[in-house]
This record gives structure tokens, C-alpha cells and sequence, in this order.
């Protein structure tokens, strides 16, 4: 009977699937129709990761006035959005195991949609501070999803793929912070339809995602974490993934990766958690120091504007140089040393070379295209990534979440910006070393 049963099963194994054969198939085995549509998909949906944050700054005054939101709590949103991706970015590698990648992100961009469409209507604190949350929340499980779907959908162009989402997620980050201004001035002033304008580009998200929704092959959970819907801590979760072969797993195969236990793993989300950290203060800070040193508040709001516009052009070249090196350190480093030099600059001539500084700030600020991408080389599998990616960000967003408040609490103690670019300075030495540990050419799977 079990060898009947053995003969079954090879049989069904030998079988082709109608679906697969029925159509030509591209990168990963999906049909190139599809894989156009999520290329739009990956670069609408990067657009819309970060107005939320960025497109909020230059109206928080107003929001403030018209909420009566009180200065600890509009302190306290600078560091609300990592620790919204540090707790909500954990779900993703569940949902993904369950819905599939692609559901995930549709559900994603939902939220976000949803949740910028509700800012507009807070009467109040606290309805303001939770419809910011469910943007943030769709942000964090597409954030940690964006290098799964890269490997899913395209695993032979990682560098690519990468730098093509980094390039647009950039490109959302500065066109927010810089037009947000001008086209709340332009709908009349009022600084709910500011913000609330933001969402008509979540929709725009929604519909390639809902079409990759749309197709079974996309919509199936991810083949190799099939074994891990159950935890691979339990004996049931070991046993499912001994089993079927699949789930990311050590050299010697005989237990799943752990990611706590992973030297890379860890080194991974230091890094991604240092350079969110001067992300994050150059936001929040950067404008204030140059209106500090004579810089007028427009063009304080430009030169932020410049930083992050950055990111734009080297988003994408960044990470195909990076997936082409077998080692990414020397890229770190680069990266590190500019934002040394701006540092520097602020220290010893924040007036006079404010646009210089502006410059190297930015080019600093590609740290996280690089990150991202040395996510996506450092498993072999897309479960894998999945595991790795939700570790290395959650991890890091946890550790951004003091440096915005320090180097406030720093400024105000000491009555200048000295100190608080001593602990940057600090913070971005740190930033190097864990780069060149996790751009090492290794595998979580090889237990290093």
C-alpha cells in the first residue's frame, strides 16, 4: 500500500501543471505580462512609502494649531513611524507565509489609502495619532515585503529590481517633502486637503497590486516557506520542514536558519538600524540646524529637499554596483565618510557650505538602497529573505527609535548643536563597522 501510495505521488510530481504550460513564462518562472505589471506595482507602491512622514513636516505647525496638539506629542511623531515599522513590520513574514507576498503588499497599500484619507477628518489628538498609525502600519508590512517581492518575481535581477524601488521610494520622500507646501497653497490653503491629497496616490498603488492579485500563481504563498506557516521553534514546524526540503536552513540541514543566532542576521540590523537612525535626524533635525546657523526656513526646507532628492539618481545606481561586489564594505565606508564630512561641515561652517553639505548628506543617506540590497544577497531562498528581512528591519527601526529624541534632548541641554553632532558622528563610526561585518560575502544558511 505505501509503495501504491509512493507511485501516486511521483506521478502527481511528474505531472505538469496546465497553467504553467499554457502560457510563456519569464524571470521566475511567471509570464511576462504579469512581471510588467509588477514592475509598475513595485514602483508606485515605493512612491507611496514615505509622504505619509515626509509630506507631514512642512505642515506640522498647522496641524499642530489645529488640532491643539500639544509639543511632547508632535516630538514624540518624529520617532513614530520606526517604532510603527519595528512592531508592524514583524507581521509581514506570517502574512506572506499565508497570502502570499503579493496579497500582502495590495493589503499594504489598502491601509496606507485608508489611513491618509482618514487623517484629513481627525477632530482630535488621538484619531490623528491612529489613522497615522494604519498608514505607518501598511508602510511597515510593504517595507519589509519590497526586497521579498524583488526576489520572488525577479531573482535574477536583484541589483536592479532593488535600486529600481530605491530609486522611486526616494523620489516619494523628496517630491513630498517638497511639494507638499505648495500644493496645499494651491488647493486653498487648508492644510487637511494637504495632507489628505497624499492618498489619491495610494489609490493609483492599489490597482496594479489588485490586478498581481488577480493571478493564481501570484497569489499562492511563498513555495519555499511553505514549511515554516508552522514556527520552526516547534517540533511540528522542524518536522513539516525536514519533510518537505523547504524553509531557509543551515549548511548541515539539520535545523532551520534562527535568525537570532546569525552573526550576519544581527550585524544586518545593527547597520539597517544605524543608518534609519541618521535618516531619521536628518529629517527631523537637518532643517532646524541650518535655520539655527542664519539658513532663511525656505530654503532650510530646500536644502532638505536636496538631501533627500539624492536618493533619487543613486537609489538606483547603488545597488547594482552593490549586487555586481562580492564584498559592499567599500561602499559602506564611502557612504560613512560622506556623512563624516557633512558632520564636519555643520560643525566648522554650517552657514557658509550649506549646499555642500546638503550634498554629502545626501549621498550619505543611500545607505538604506544599500541595506536593502544586501538583504536580498545574504539568503539563498526567498523564505529566506522573508525571515531576514523582517529581523534586520524590525531590529533596526527599534534601535532608530532614540536618536531622533536624543539629539533633541542633547540640543536642548547643551544649547547648541555641537554635542548632538558629536553623538551623529558617533552613531555613523558605528554605522561603518556593523556595513563592512554585514557586507560580508556570506548566508544566513551557512550558519554564519
Amino acid at each position: 500500500m505505501a509503495s501504491a501510495d509512493n507511485d501516486l505521488k511521483t506521478k502527481v510530481s511528474r505531472t505538469p501543471d496546465p497553467a504553467s504550460t499554457a502560457r510563456p513564462t519569464g524571470s521566475g518562472g511567471f509570464s511576462p505580462w504579469l512581471l510588467r505589471v509588477v514592475v509598475v506595482g513595485l514602483v508606485v507602491a515605493a512612491l507611496n512609502l514615505r509622504p505619509a512622514i515626509s509630506g507631514l513636516g512642512p505642515l506640522l505647525e498647522e496641524v499642530r494649531k489645529g488640532l491643539g496638539m500639544n509639543g511632547t506629542v508632535a516630538g514624540l511623531l518624529t520617532s513614530v513611524p520606526p517604532l510603527c515599522f519595528a512592531v508592524f513590520g514583524g507581521l509581514a513574514p506570517r502574512l506572506a507565509r499565508r497570502r502570499g507576498p503579493g496579497a500582502v503588499v495590495l493589503a499594504g497599500m489598502v491601509a496606507i489609502t485608508v489611513g491618509l484619507a482618514l487623517r484629513p477628518f481627525a477632530n482630535g489628538t488621538g484619531t490623528f495619532l491612529a489613522a497615522t498609525a494604519l498608514a505607518l502600519a501598511g508602510i511597515a508590512v510593504s517595507n519589509v515585503l519590497m526586497p521579498v517581492i524583488v526576489k520572488h518575481w525577479f531573482p535574477d535581477r536583484v541589483g536592479t529590481m532593488t535600486g529600481l524601488y530605491s530609486m522611486a521610494l526616494a523620489l516619494g520622500t523628496a517630491g513630498a517633502a517638497a511639494i507638499t507646501v505648495p500644493m496645499t497653497d494651491a488647493l486653498g490653503g487648508s492644510w487637511r486637503v494637504g495632507i489628505g491629497a497624499w492618498a489619491v496616490l495610494g489609490v493609483v498603488a492599489i490597482v496594479p497590486w489588485a490586478l498581481v492579485f488577480r493571478d493564481p500563481a501570484a497569489r499562492a504563498p511563498e513555495p519555499d516557506a511553505a514549511a515554516e506557516a508552522v514556527p520552526e521553534e516547534t517540533e511540528e514546524g522542524e518536522a513539516r520542514a525536514e519533510e518537505t526540503h523547504q524553509g531557509p536552513r543551515s549548511a548541515a540541514g539539520d535545523a532551520p536558519v534562527r535568525m537570532v543566532k546569525s552573526p550576519t542576521a544581527w550585524a544586518l540590523g545593527i547597520f539597517f538600524g544605524l543608518q534609519a537612525s541618521a535618516a531619521y535626524i536628518t529629517m527631523g533635525w537637518l532643517p532646524q540646524i541650518f535655520r539655527d546657523a542664519g539658513v532663511s526656513a525656505s530654503m532650510a526646507g530646500l536644502m532638505l529637499a536636496v538631501v533627500m532628492g539624492m536618493g533619487v539618481p543613486l537609489s538606483f545606481v547603488l545597488p547594482k554596483m552593490a549586487a555586481r561586489m562580492r564584498h559592499q564594505g567599500p561602499l559602506v565606508l564611502a557612504l560613512g565618510a560622506c556623512g563624516l564630512i557633512g558632520y564636519a561641515g555643520l560643525w566648522f561652517a554650517p552657514q557658509a557650505g550649506a549646499w555642500a553639505w546638503a550634498l554629502v548628506l545626501g549621498i550619505s543617506n543611500c545607505a538604506f538602497p544599500l541595506a536593502l540590497t544586501m538583504i536580498g544577497m545574504r539568503s539563498r531562498s526567498s523564505a529566506g529573505v522573508v525571515k531576514l528581512s523582517a529581523f534586520a528591519q524590525s531590529t533596526g527601526y527599534l534601535i532608530s527609535i532614540p536618536g531622533p529624541l536624543l539629539v533633541g534632548t542633547l540640543h536642548d541641554v547643551s544649547g547648541g548643536w555641537k554635542v548632538p553632532l558629536l553623538l551623529m558622528t558617533g552613531l555613523m563610526l558605528g554605522q561603518m563597522v556593523m556595513g563592512v561585518l554585514a557586507g560580508r560575502d556570506r548566508v544566513i544558511e551557512d550558519g554564519r
